[in-house]
């Protein structure tokens, strides 16, 4: 059986449930060669992704029964804007935190402007596994990088840009919603009124 493209919108009754994705689990309920789909975690008839994250990036990925909401959270064109908490090989000096604000070069067209800082100290999170690589004669540092819009592996590809690359890349947020409260593989049913974003 076949189904819809996108849900269809149920006004009062519409579900957005928040999911902290971990490494190695696609953006879908279907299991796919070495990576894990969401049917592992998710058990919830009637609910789509609103919006993808790559299979070896983790954090917030949302799913809804909303077809407006779904569009509002992954069409680029809203412009909803995305956090991510990215650690990268090397120390970010202010001119390529710079260059991130500004907008970077990439073979698809410069990307917008975005908001970039150093996290300083680091995010608290939990280990990833399996574990990064990490070079001992090399630092490495964590940027909170904010955008609004989507290209794909945009935010790796950003830093690479500016002699950055990219090592862990965790999605904090996307617009009011956050991975606050939920560990790595659960999910919780937003509780609040997700009607002013459609």
């Amino acid at each position: 059986m076949s189904h819809p493209s996108q849900p269809s919108h149920s006004s009062a009754s519409s579900r957005l449930i928040r999911f902290n994705k971990p490494y190695g689990v696609l953006s879908q309920f279907t299991a796919e060669g070495r990576w894990r789909g969401l049917k592992d975690f998710i058990d919830i008839p009637g609910v789509y992704v609103a919006g993808r994250l790559d299979a070896d990036s983790e954090g917030l990925l949302l799913l809804t029964d909303d077809g407006r909401l779904q569009a509002r959270i992954a069409d680029p064109r809203h412009k909803m804007e995305k956090t991510y908490w990215v650690q990268v090989e090397g120390t970010p000096d202010e001119a390529a935190l710079a260059a991130l604000r500004r907008g970077v070069q990439l073979k698809d067209g410069l990307t917008r402007p975005a908001r970039a800082r150093l996290l300083a100290p680091p995010p608290e999170l939990w280990e990833r596994e399996p574990p990064i690589r990490v070079r001992q004669a090399i630092p490495t540092a964590w940027i909170e990088l904010v955008i609004a819009e989507g290209r794909n592996r945009q935010v790796r590809r950003m830093t690479a840009a500016v002699g950055l690359p990219t090592l862990r890349l965790i999605r904090a947020a996307i617009g009011p919603y956050t991975l606050d409260g939920l560990a790595p593989g659960s999910w919780q049913a937003w509780a609040g009124d997700i009607q002013a974003l459609v």
